[in-house]
């Protein structure tokens, strides 16, 4: 098929690239004229690994190209795909601006009928305003199709050629044929619905798993209250099947493009209509403060932060990604800094990011962990990146001027803190502090 793609952030470059290598004709556009030429050069504007050598082999076996011409690429499509993003406005909704001139771009460049696939999250509705608005500048007709997206950054490639499903919501039969026909090499597990309970299923599910980080959270704290440890805690709870084990790992919150973005834009769903979503409300909450434990535990271990110099670990909100969007070392640095301490981070991708996002932020960023580590009087670690978990604790406590670690991941175990002379802090595992024995009181900053 031939395949234009709107928009080349994380979905729509990762969808438009993996399409094209299951032998499909793309175009991937962008009003980016900048992106757009380095993409044409081979170079990847995000870190996601795999990527850049799909680019390159499916722009130069003549399958995928990058334009900023719109027209010209949705003139030349069997499906027209709208990636293009829907970030939080100030109140939670989802901002809509972008793709309904998108959408209206597309309508204005239409010469055939065809298939117009939404890729973006968008709010329950939405897919109908769209189509309103396409009918309202072109004459063709044109089918409407929602078809969510399921992807994790740094494993995208993976679960887009390996979906768990894939939904697609119309009401077309045609386009319904041909999505199920597009989608049918990478699972047998489609799902057909309507069209708004394709954009539910998007909102819902998101919802859902950041729920189970906020309560694996909150059962890791009370596990520090109690004496429990919450990864045997996680385990066991994870052998159900009704439960199962994903998701369930504590630590200092979620944060990314999408949790944050869509559990808000959920709650103003749920407003709209007269309902008070009071359990997301507060996984919302219990997400947030889960950030500042990392701060109560450094005062506990130090006392007044003023004048400390503190080590930073991790600026990316996961490992195998460059994006600190809502990432919760932003909040952890601010409060550190708010506190007089003096910050020295360090992260092997997303640095560069951080400070651009953040410039306003007095961090100084060291090319190595262990030039982040040296003389500091306590190290937190905010991302689980592989580098750091193969670095020993002997190094560490040699660079350090003071034994003392924040784990906000959990990547040491007790075996190998057993022995050290760490005044070490994970979360959820109070059999493995050290140093400081008084209870860290888990209230609101």
């Amino acid at each position: 098929m031939k395949l234009a793609v709107i928009g080349t952030g994380y979905v729509g470059l990762v969808s438009g690239v993996c399409f094209s290598d299951l032998g499909h004709e793309v175009i991937c556009v962008d009003k980016a004229a900048e992106k757009i030429e380095r993409l044409k050069r081979g170079e990847v504007p995000i870190y996601e690994p795999g990527l850049k050598a799909l680019i390159d082999k499916n722009t130069a076996e003549d399958r995928l190209q990058f334009t900023t011409d719109l027209a010209y690429a949705v003139k030349q499509a069997d499906i027209i795909w709208l990636a293009v993003g829907t970030p939080s406005l100030p109140n939670g909704e989802a901002d809509l601006s972008y793709i309904m001139e998108a959408a209206k771009e597309v309508a204005l460049s239409i010469s055939q009928d065809t298939i117009l696939v939404v890729k973006s999250t968008v709010p329950v509705g939405t897919n109908e305003k769209l189509e309103n608005l396409i009918r309202s500048h072109t004459g063709h007709t044109v089918a409407m199709a929602s078809v969510p997206e399921f992807l994790r950054e740094g494993s995208a490639i993976k679960d887009t050629m390996n979906p768990d499903r894939i939904v697609i919501g119309t009401r077309s039969p045609y386009a319904q044929m041909k999505l199920v026909e597009l989608h049918e090499p990478l699972t047998s597990n489609i799902i057909v619905t309507d069209v708004r309970s394709a954009e539910m299923i998007k909102y819902a599910s998101n919802a859902f798993l950041a729920t189970k980080i906020s309560f694996i959270n909150e059962i890791a704290n009370i596990c520090e209250k109690v004496g429990a440890d919450v990864t045997m805690v996680a385990e066991g709870m994870g052998q159900d099947r009704r439960i199962g084990s994903s998701f369930l790992k504590a630590g200092i919150g979620y944060g990314g493009s999408c949790f944050p973005k869509d559990t808000q834009a959920l709650i103003q769903i749920a407003g709209h209509v007269d309902y008070d979503f009071k359990l997301l409300k507060s996984v919302v909450d219990v997400n947030h403060d889960q950030r500042y434990n990392v701060i109560r535990k450094l005062e506990a271990i130090l006392g007044d932060l003023h004048g400390k110099s503190i080590a930073i670990w991790g600026l990316s909100f996961k490992p195998e990604t460059d994006d600190v969007r809502d990432t919760p070392a932003y909040e952890i640095i601010v409060s550190l800094l708010e506190r007089g301490a003096m910050v020295r981070a360090y992260d092997p991708v997303a640095a560069d990011n951080f400070r651009r996002s953040f410039s306003a932020l007095d961090v100084q960023y060291c090319p190595t962990a262990a030039e982040a580590a040296v003389q500091a009087d306590a190290l937190c670690i905010l991302t689980e990146w592989d580098e750091f978990q193969r670095i020993t604790l002997n190094d560490i406590q040699s660079w350090l001027k003071s034994p003392n670690l924040i784990d906000g991941r959990n990547i040491f175990s007790e075996e190998q803190v057993t022995g050290t002379e760490f005044a070490y802090y994970s979360v959820g595992r109070p059999n493995m502090n050290k140093g400081v024995k008084e209870q860290i009181p888990l209230l609101s900053l």
